[in-house]
């Protein structure tokens, strides 16, 4: 049985409040669990993040799913399920970096393209990894086991059940880094990949959490305007 890590939806990037999903974000999201009531309705356990992103996400997504005439399970909330704190990670890089070329490129993270921001996020989070930031940052060790911590449960409950999660795009790349055995940094690249209401799939295998499918919209497959990275 598969463990299905979803993504959250488009949040409010660049507003005051990220943590709140778009509109863009509620109709992925509600797509996405139309999605699913047709092509998984024997869901038997719900995982969420205490995020707000993470609980509107699952919000739009029950409500697809009830579009159906069915209902998922009640959630599991887990705050080891939270995502890292974005804005300390930014800020911290781009206080300490402020001649970096990605952040003169997007004026300290306020405006530029996709190419632009991309470039920031990856500068930030390889010098998180790598420790570069000053303290007041929950270590990406941290996070990594905080993270990690929850996987043996989550693999026991998908090995007799299909079971969601719902959650963001670092937790969930911490879930394909420790099943590809990767190192570190490779989570900069997995964790930027993944699109807004993105659903990979786990597979319970040896004994441990092993990737079967990565970064799939397939709820959006006729919408290309409704992809998005933040």
């Amino acid at each position: 049985m598969p463990l299905i890590a979803i993504r959250h939806g488009q949040a409010s990037f660049g507003s005051a409040d990220y943590d709140k999903l778009s509109d863009a974000g509620i109709e992925q999201s509600r797509r996405l669990g139309r999605w699913l009531a047709a092509h998984e309705p024997d869901i038997a356990a719900v995982h969420v993040g205490a995020m707000r992103r993470h609980a509107e996400t699952l919000d739009a997504i029950a409500a697809g799913y009830a579009e159906r005439g069915l209902a998922l399970p009640e959630p599991v909330v887990d705050p080891a399920l939270n995502e890292f704190d974005h804005r300390a990670v930014f800020g911290s890089f781009m206080q300490a970096n402020p001649e970096h070329p990605a952040v003169r490129a997007t004026a300290g993270g306020t405006k530029g393209g996709p190419r632009e921001i991309f470039a920031l996020l990856h500068a930030a989070i390889s010098a998180w990894i790598e420790g570069r930031l000053g303290p007041a940052v929950e270590p990406w060790s941290g996070f990594r086991e905080r993270v990690r911590a929850v996987r043996p449960a989550l693999m026991r409950q998908a090995a007799g059940a299909t079971t969601l999660l719902v959650s963001s795009g670092g937790v969930i790349s911490q879930f394909a880094l420790a099943a590809l055995d990767a190192p570190d940094l490779r989570a900069v690249e997995l964790n930027l990949s993944l699109r807004n209401s993105a659903l990979s799939e786990f597979h319970a295998l040896a004994d441990d959490l092993r990737l079967g499918s990565w970064n799939a919209l397939p709820h959006l497959a006729e919408s290309r305007e409704l992809w998005t990275y933040y």
